[in-house]
């Protein structure tokens, strides 16, 4: 039997806090470890216990939770903790700075408590929690804010024709299954490709892939 997923819930409301440390601790392979009411608590938790997984607040007192997440999932961070945002707005402006600082994904604070638990669950395997269709707003907001055409970073120089080609694709917004189908790939294969990609742009996440193709370039948005 595995040990269950270790979850801390970092939120400044104390109500909504334990409301969520409960709702983790009904799920028999989820545990709650702990609680914080501001971002420093959160990071200093963090470091001493190592949970699998932060619910990460944005709005936070003494240091919000983008910085948070920031010192979490930076270079001298605690390894192997992944943090799932949760914000009351629907890709509001943090949503970005928190994928660019690190997070693995964001959930909505009114998401259905089966859906958090699930979400907790993707982001403890190591995947993003970044649908297609969530994707996709993220590309436009990309889009809202173009940044500077240049020409592709360094760091995506030593990517493969066909791993740039599936790095595109992410970044569009297809799933696996649609990349596999559009490059008449085996999902098998396409699989690999991401596992490739994540390893040598040394991204946590397909969240984090899609941050590098537009943050080096790789892929230009369009505006509307």
């Amino acid at each position: 039997m595995t040990d269950p997923v270790r979850v801390l819930v970092a939120d400044d409301q104390a109500l909504l806090r334990g409301s969520f440390r409960v709702l983790v601790d009904t799920a028999a392979d989820l545990t709650a470890v702990g609680e914080a009411g501001t971002g420093a608590e959160a990071v200093e938790f963090a470091f001493r216990e190592r949970p699998d997984v932060v619910l990460m607040d944005v709005r936070m007192p003494e240091m919000d939770g983008i910085e948070a997440t920031r010192r979490i999932c930076g270079p001298d961070g605690p390894p192997g903790v992944r943090v799932l945002i949760l914000t009351t707005f629907d890709l509001d402006e943090y949503v970005h700075s928190a994928l660019r600082a690190g997070a693995s994904g964001f959930l909505l604070k009114n998401t259905p408590p089966a859906d958090l638990l699930a979400g907790i669950r993707v982001i403890a395997s190591g995947d993003a929690l970044l649908a297609p269709a969530v994707t996709r707003r993220l590309i436009a907001e990309f889009a809202r804010r173009p940044l500077p055409a240049r020409q592709p970073a360094r760091e995506v120089e030593g990517l493969t024709g066909r791993e740039r080609e599936v790095l595109v694709l992410i970044a569009r917004g297809l799933s696996n299954g649609e990349i596999a189908e559009h490059l008449h790939l085996s999902p098998a294969t396409v699989k690999t490709h991401i596992g490739n990609l994540l390893a040598k742009l040394a991204a946590r996440d397909r969240a984090q892939l899609v941050m590098v193709a537009y943050e080096t370039g790789l892929v230009t948005p369009t505006p509307r």
